[in-house]
């Protein structure tokens, strides 16, 4: 009894060790298992009991080298460590012999199979993963006997493979098209493969057919975002812009994002090329759709675009470049630790005269905003600033924000050395001085009003420039009884005190209206209040007695200006000239020409300018 009991647990035995080893010919990974449970080492060494001989030889071992000694084993870390140190745990990847990967193409199902592929894709054995599938496709299923059949995701392991190791497009649509035999059909993901073959052989034209195939096939077969990645891409680098703007209109429609590498590559075909209004069409697009709003162009790209929109004067695309900075600004200061980033003001300046040019309020908006927060209020802007926000109001029509910027202008460099000129309402703030007298005195009458009212509250506000803008103003539209108000209006309103181009202005209107002694008596009057002349009053006067055809009073007001050490100017010179050449004087001629000598000065002839006066008006036409 006892006998057929041992011999019916032995027989379990054998029978659990027979299925425990057919378990573990089934791994779940490609690497070899080992044993999780501990077990005692039995073994004679460790079970001993050592001996006095043995304790004497381990009295006698070496101890470590000396630190000091060089040794290379002080000189091995976890940076550089030596191939002959030990490792607890050793990195093992086993290669499987042919005869193993015959046996899994035996042993395995479909969905081992899919397993096994997804473990050496990882490791990158892609002549193994090409060798399975080639044998596994030609072995027999093993539950009904019939060859094994692959489904896509599985071929497309096979094709990846094939990728992988240097197979050119042709090669692989061959295979792509060996898919027929086994019933199925190319997917997306199959033709995104041969794209990419395509790409890296730089068939531009292949692409474009296998892209049209796919948009013809069906639904499983339509192009993806990597599918328009590839083929953009690789017509871009071609340099076929419009071919892949096609593209890229396609991928826009189908709502897919695009890539940050595609949108800076076609940002910069455009910009290179000069197709600034499809990449504005392209930006707009790009920001009505929730995936692709968040595109940014990198910091570089975005002042290349800055700077040919703003040479070509493209408001709309230097507004977009302007949204960019912004957002880059933004990013950085939410960064931790923060990256403070700044746009150039000669940018911002510049992106101030195109909007002023093109009359776009945005940009002139947009660009105040961005220099605001690249300067954080560490310090001003430049004057130059100043003036380009002014020239930008006042082109369009913006009177009460010009003025306004005027008042932050004189409150940021009113005490400055450089305020005479700053302030010139000839110069600087001209483009003011023409929006104010463009719709002739109604406008200038009520920019008056505006600034008497502002005259007159709590906190005033009082400015002697824009009056002179307004006095200059009614110069222009040759109101000179407005013009003389507006100038008493300084010192008797408004209590402030005339300064040297309130005086200029006032010359400027007696001398348009041919009033020489007026404005003789005007600058006769400044002298004698201390007020010193500046260049661009000797100028108004001699301007003042050539317009009343007397060169020679003009010749003497230079001989002042040279006197105060001030250079008359080339087109003063010429202007003289002009008027004594028409007056027939060949002795202020001869003046004339040693003037010219004197500051070395080329005037060409009036040649051109005269045939003006030669003309013969009549109807006899040859």
């Amino acid at each position: 009894m006892a006998s057929t009991t041992l011999s019916r647990l032995t027989h379990s035995l054998k029978t659990l060790k027979h299925h425990h080893h057919h378990l573990l010919l089934r791994p779940i990974s490609a690497f070899p298992s080992l044993l999780q449970e501990p077990q005692l080492d039995l073994s004679p060494s460790t079970t001993a009991i050592p001996t006095t001989s043995d304790a004497a030889a381990a009295a006698v071992s070496s101890l470590p080298p000396n630190p000091a000694s060089g040794s290379p084993l002080y000189n091995d870390n976890w940076r550089t460590s030596s191939t002959t140190s030990g490792s607890l745990i050793p990195l093992i990847t086993p290669t499987p012999t042919w005869s193993e990967v015959h046996a899994l193409s035996k042993t395995l199902d479909a969905a081992g199979i899919m397993d096994v592929f997804a473990d050496w894709t990882t490791l990158q054995r892609w002549t193994d993963v090409k060798d399975l599938f080639e044998l596994w496709t030609r072995s027999l299923d093993r539950k009904d006997g019939k060859p094994n059949r692959p489904d896509v995701q599985l071929y497309n392991y096979y094709l990846r493979a094939n990728l992988m190791l240097k197979a050119s497009a042709g090669e692989l649509l061959d295979l792509m098209a060996r898919m027929e035999e086994y019933g199925l059909s190319p997917n997306t993901a199959s033709f995104n493969l041969v794209l990419k073959a395509m790409y890296e052989a730089r068939e531009m034209v292949a692409a474009q057919q296998l892209m049209d195939r796919m948009l013809e096939t069906g639904k499983e077969s339509l192009p993806d975002e990597e599918s328009y990645d590839l083929v953009i891409g690789l017509l871009i680098l071609e340099n076929q812009i419009d071919s892949a703007l096609k593209y890229l209109d396609l991928t826009l429609k189908s709502g897919y994002m695009l890539s940050t590498t595609v949108f800076a590559n076609c940002v910069r075909s455009c910009v290179t090329a000069g197709r600034l209004d499809t990449l504005t069409s392209i930006i707009e697009r790009c920001k009505k759709m929730d995936q692709n709003k968040a595109l940014c162009p990198s910091w570089n790209l975005c002042n290349y675009i800055a700077d040919v929109a703003l040479q070509t004067d493209h408001s709309q695309l230097a507004f977009y470049s302007l949204e960019f900075f912004a957002r880059w600004i933004a990013r950085g200061e939410n960064a931790r630790p923060p990256v403070l980033l700044s746009v150039d003001e000669g940018l911002i300046v510049s992106a101030l005269g195109t909007a002023s040019r093109t009359y776009n309020a945005s940009l002139s908006d947009a660009s105040w905003e961005v220099l605001k927060r690249s300067l954080r209020q560490k310090r001003v802007p430049n004057p130059e600033s100043y003036i380009g926000k002014i020239f930008a109001h006042s082109s369009m029509g913006q009177l009460q924000r010009a003025f306004n910027t005027l008042n932050e202008f004189e409150a940021a460099y009113g005490d400055s050395a450089e305020a005479e000129e700053l302030f010139s309402p000839f110069t600087s703030l001209h483009p003011l001085v023409v929006a104010c007298s463009k719709d002739g005195f109604a406008t200038l009458d009520s920019v008056y009003f505006q600034l008497e009212n502002l005259s007159n509250r709590e906190s005033p506000y009082k400015s002697v420039a824009a009056l002179n803008c307004i006095i200059l103003g009614c110069a222009n539209i040759w109101d000179l009884d407005r013009a003389y108000q507006t100038f008493e209006a300084i010192s008797g309103t408004f209590e402030l005190v005339p300064n040297i181009h309130s005086y200029n202005a006032l010359i400027n209107a007696f001398g348009k209206l041919k009033k020489t002694t007026e404005a003789t008596r005007v600058y006769e009057h400044l002298i004698s209040l201390g007020v010193i002349p500046n260049e661009k009053t000797y100028s108004l006067l001699v301007d003042a007695h050539l317009i009343n055809r007397d060169p020679k009073a003009a010749l003497s007001v230079i001989d002042e200006m040279e006197k105060a050490e001030f250079i008359p100017s080339k087109e003063t010179v010429k202007k003289v000239r002009r008027r004594c050449h028409r007056e027939l004087n060949d002795e202020l001629m001869e003046q004339v020409k040693a003037l010219v000598q004197k500051h070395n000065y080329r005037i060409t002839g009036d040649n051109r300018r005269d045939l003006l006066f030669r003309l013969q008006y009549g109807n006899n036409f040859s």
